[in-house]
């Protein structure tokens, strides 16, 4: 059989919550993406926020050692784009489309879809691109990228009857009022909205006979745009759905529950395709979880964010068991620019958020604390794993040449910060770094 054609999709801001991972948000045709291939239980993102986030997916490594530190848009890029994995497909006969949104480039002149080394922009809407694209007998082999701007705020989707907001139940980490509830019904109608247009991509492909031999690598950049979640390290942060289905492995329903990070996609692709890993992969290969062979593949896997809207320095390591997060900068008070203007942020603003503890080291036992809210890490007969968790994390640190090493905050020129100490990433003051 020839090699299979790969086509990656990326929404935003959509975490778990869909169908497939048990969530009242319909999205059928996920769901039988699902069913058809693999779903990936307890897969993570290395950072949950936009740009590092697609960055460390698609060059295999955390985000500070591919060089995108913060969003693209705001003056980040990668160090090498010749990283990207589009790249080392192209050496063994792929060639590279891209559709919609994509957040790893942003320049004019060359156009970033040059920058990152596509072969073809597909002009249009992300699905109609696409599907035009699928059906019209494309060169094979090929990889195909496709960004959806759902489930990104504005939420401008418009509610119907099936998500009417007094019959649901808005996630467990934020309360269960009239605001909120409607806050998530217009979530709900935007992951509904996605699932359609990922849907017209997955119809395009059965349509164009190419579905029996292309693998479909769907996922998302991070949790969802509400508050203690997207920017967050606590797994309402940095879970993310990941579901693939293609020939051979990537078939029948299956369930993974062994954790994987998005940085293992990378490799995971080469043993898959039987093409030798570039040196820079920092990521492990899940292959043997899909097939079988082993129920883990990885003791723990690590997530960081340093800048999104605003710096806020901070690292986390998380086993089965366990999660460790950490503080490098010295601030008391919340960085509050750094969650998405939303209805369910000024609801919580009104209850006082602003004035709300802010702990520079939090452990959790996510046995009996899936939520993440009892942080262990005063606790005297905790003090054992603690260490251990420090220490895990502190070596994964200099391994991959952590920036934060050096005790002072990596900056750029040109990039645009929002002052930490406003409210909103949208109207808070800005300033443009300088080295």
């Amino acid at each position: 059989m020839p090699r299979p054609n790969i086509i990656y999709m990326n929404s935003h801001d959509t975490g778990r919550y869909v169908q497939p991972y048990g969530c009242p948000v319909p999205t059928p045709h996920l769901q039988r993406l699902a069913e058809e291939g693999v779903l990936f239980r307890r897969a993570f993102c290395a950072a949950p926020t936009c740009s590092p986030s697609r960055a460390a997916l698609l060059t295999g490594m955390s985000p500070h050692s591919c060089g995108m530190l913060g969003l693209a848009h705001r003056g980040w890029g990668l160090n090498d784009y010749s990283q990207v994995l589009l790249h080392t497909l192209r050496e063994h006969g792929y060639t590279a489309h891209h559709a919609g949104f994509q957040h790893i480039a942003h320049t004019e002149d060359p156009p970033a879809w040059k920058v990152i080394g596509f072969d073809e922009r597909l002009e249009g809407r992300a699905e109609e691109a696409a599907a035009k694209f699928l059906t019209g007998r494309p060169r094979e082999p090929f990889y195909l990228e496709v960004g959806f701007r759902h489930t990104h705020r504005p939420f401008e989707e418009p509610v119907g009857p099936e998500h009417d907001a007094r019959y649901l139940m808005p996630p467990p980490t934020l309360p269960d009022v009239p605001e909120i509830r409607e806050d998530f019904a217009h979530f709900r109608a935007e992951a509904a909205a996605l699932d359609r247009e990922m849907g017209a991509v997955l119809e395009a492909l059965d349509e164009s006979g190419l579905a029996d031999n292309t693998l479909v690598i769907c996922t998302t950049d991070h949790g969802i745009a509400f508050p203690f979640m997207k920017c967050n390290l606590t797994d309402h942060g940095i879970g993310v759905m990941l579901i693939m289905r293609g020939p051979g492995d990537f078939r029948g329903g299956k369930v993974v529950d062994g954790l994987v990070s998005h940085v293992d996609v990378f490799p995971t692709l080469c043993d898959y395709l039987e093409i030798p890993r570039p040196d820079w992969l920092q990521g492990v290969s899940f292959l043997p979880l899909v097939r079988g062979d082993a129920e883990q593949v990885r003791e723990a896997l690590f997530a960081e964010v340093t800048y999104h809207a605003a710096p806020e320095p901070m690292r986390c390591v998380r086993t089965s068991r366990y999660k460790y997060i950490r503080r490098y900068d010295q601030r008391t008070a919340l960085v509050l620019p750094n969650c998405d203007d939303s209805p369910s942020k000024d609801y919580l603003l009104a209850h006082g958020w602003r004035d709300r503890p802010r702990h520079q080291e939090m452990l959790y036992d996510l046995v009996f604390d899936p939520q993440e809210v009892n942080n262990l890490a005063d606790r005297p007969e905790m003090a054992g794993v603690l260490q251990e968790m420090r220490d895990r994390l502190d070596q994964w640190m200099k391994e991959t040449d952590d920036p934060l090493l050096s005790g002072k905050m990596p900056t750029k020129a040109g990039v645009i910060i929002t002052d930490p100490d406003s409210l909103s990433p949208a109207t808070g003051p800005k300033t443009v770094l300088k080295e």
